[in-house]
């Protein structure tokens, strides 16, 4: 029974991240200061990071959650750039922001983790304090973050897949 509503609750947020990410919502940013990583009691494949740590990286933070369509069509790019750019400068992290019940559950992320094999840091913001820190409002939503802590480019949404690639170039390439 369990299992029943576990899968219609997923088929519903599906639909929900699918209503709530738009299909081609990408810009550059006017630069500001990134928030700091807010409210993250749980980090998964990493020891807690600050972006005071990451000064000097460029970091691509990924709000995701496991029950979204949307973020899990977005997976195959993330970790491809994190594969092909980490040794050039590049910090991908995820940030699990659940939008149901069982999204919250470590265990439920943990294992996420494992079948999407996503292997750079997950922090669980189980709170929204980051995405509020962000004034997120999408699943899945990107934001790149230049070496001197500048949110430097924004994209919501699936899809320009290579913009958002040429974006972590330009960023790596700056000094």
């Amino acid at each position: 029974m369990l299992s029943g509503i576990k899968s219609v609750a997923a088929c519903a947020g599906l639909a929900a991240c699918a209503a709530m990410a738009p299909a081609h919502a990408a810009a550059p940013t006017a630069a500001h200061t990134a928030p700091e990583f807010a409210g993250i009691d749980t980090w998964l494949n990493s020891k807690p990071l600050t972006l005071a740590q990451l000064r000097g990286k460029v970091v691509l933070v990924d709000f995701w959650t496991f029950a979204c369509g949307n973020c899990i069509n977005t997976l195959p790019a993330v970790k491809s750039w994190h594969a092909k750019y980490r040794d050039k400068g590049l910090v991908v992290v995820g940030v699990h922001t659940p939008e149901f019940p069982f999204e919250h559950d470590t265990g439920n992320v943990r294992r996420a983790i494992e079948r999407f094999g996503i292997t750079y840091p997950v922090a669980q913001d189980n709170r929204y304090a980051t995405w509020a820190a962000y004034g997120n409002q999408y699943w899945p939503a990107f934001y790149l973050i230049d070496r001197k802590g500048q949110v430097a480019y924004t994209h919501f949404g699936e899809g320009d897949y290579a913009q958002t690639e040429a974006a972590i170039e330009k960023l790596l390439a700056q000094p």
